[in-house]
């Protein structure tokens, strides 16, 4: 992995908690620099960064501080999600990841080339939600 490419990572991560950047201008930047999906780990509080060739960049993010629900609300993700997708007056990043939390989301994956996340549980439920426009 390029230096270029870790200060990018860093960059989307900062961006994405600091509510400066819309997910899809991470996204775009994130494929600019050559990598492939990323995953968020809520029970760790760690973004790992994956390029094709099987690199990967692990850095820490914010801790939620809600708990991670024992079972995967849909409905919930799912209202979480569209809120993010709408950008609602006084969306943020962390009460996205609060909301997902509150639903029993324990982390996702986000794939550029397969055009979806792919959200679970502690239970191994999943939520699959493509990009808009997929």
């Amino acid at each position: 992995m390029t230096e270029e490419q870790t200060a990018a990572a860093r960059a989307c991560l900062a961006a994405a908690e600091s509510d400066t950047a819309t997910f899809p201008a991470i996204v775009g930047a994130l494929v600019g620099a050559g990598f492939e999906s990323y995953a968020v780990d809520f029970r760790r509080a760690t973004a790992t960064y994956y390029l094709p060739s099987g690199d990967s960049l692990e850095l820490p993010t914010h801790k939620a501080a809600t708990a991670i629900a024992p079972a995967l609300d849909d409905a919930g993700l799912t209202a979480a999600i569209r809120e993010a997708q709408q950008q609602v007056p006084g969306y943020t990043y962390r009460g996205f990841c609060e909301k997902a939390a509150a639903a029993g989301c324990a982390g996702y994956i986000v794939s550029f080339p397969g055009r979806r996340a792919v959200y679970f549980a502690r239970t191994g439920q999943t939520h699959v939600e493509l990009f808009p426009g997929s």
